[in-house]
């Protein structure tokens, strides 16, 4: 049986062909740059699932992703959140992050904006979509889930999981998936407690995962493998996040998927 699910796996793989396309688009008058990606082989729509990047914004990381969900049979878009061209180092990202994070309206906007391009295009069920995010897209996400969104699911990988509005989890349509390095130090126990109680109180359907031996940013190989920064690389993390990942969207979905 494994071996033909692996062979399965291969024939699609190979089959498939994996188109991306560069969007501009505008949330209020500022013009904003995504990156979508889906199999042109599919003949029918299918689910979508929307990508926010990380601090770096819409990067290599990101779109690596969204093309991976495209393999597996989604539509995936990685929406601008910044704006176009503003693609900071990590020297600068802080800052640029941190607007966002004290504005929880924008942020809500521009993830609404980037929802509201992978809604329309052609290869998408409208009736099925999910928002997931890396660090401050982990935190976009669960603000797009907040803000009352027609979504399926929310997921976020090791993102900030504090909110200024926490009654705002009345609002959340689908079901949360939160997937968090256990020795995270930029995501305190007391915000993990936060959050568990906000979601409890809204009654909202969620599962909070905690990776031992992880800190923030573990499913990003480019944060290298020093956990004494705060921040690295932890594969073992990475895989069953990302497992994790393909088995909510399948369940969400009713939508089996290689």
């Amino acid at each position: 049986m494994v071996i033909l699910l692996g062979l399965a796996m291969t024939v699609f793989q190979a089959t498939a062909e994996i188109k991306t396309e560069v969007i501009e688009y505008k949330q209020g008058n500022t013009v904003l740059e995504g990156y979508l990606a889906y199999d042109a082989k599919l003949a029918a729509r299918r689910p979508g699932i929307l990508v926010v990047h990380d601090w770096l914004g819409v990067g290599p990381f990101v779109k690596g992703r969204a093309e991976e969900l495209a393999k597996l049979g989604y539509t995936a878009f990685a929406p601008d959140i910044y704006g176009k061209g503003v693609r900071p180092g990590p020297k600068e990202a802080g800052a640029v992050a941190g607007k966002l994070k004290e504005d929880r309206a924008l942020m809500r906007a521009r993830a609404q904006a980037g929802l509201d391009i992978l809604k329309k295009h052609k290869t998408v069920d409208a009736g099925k979509l999910a928002v997931m995010g890396y660090c401050f897209g982990g935190t976009t996400a669960l603000e797009l889930g907040r803000s009352g969104a027609d979504l399926k699911g929310v997921v976020s990988f090791h993102g900030g999981l504090d909110t200024p509005h926490p009654q705002d989890a009345k609002n959340i349509k689908g079901k949360v998936l939160v997937m968090h390095g256990a020795d995270d130090p930029f995501v305190p126990a007391e915000q993990v407690k936060d959050l568990e109680d906000e979601m409890r109180g809204a009654g909202v359907d969620w599962q909070l995962i905690k990776y031992s031996k992880a800190v923030h940013a573990f499913a990003v190989p480019e944060a290298g493998n020093d956990n004494s920064k705060g921040a690295a690389y932890n594969a073992e993390a990475d895989r069953r996040s990302w497992q994790a990942m393909r088995d909510f969207f399948n369940e969400i979905f009713a939508h089996k998927v290689m």
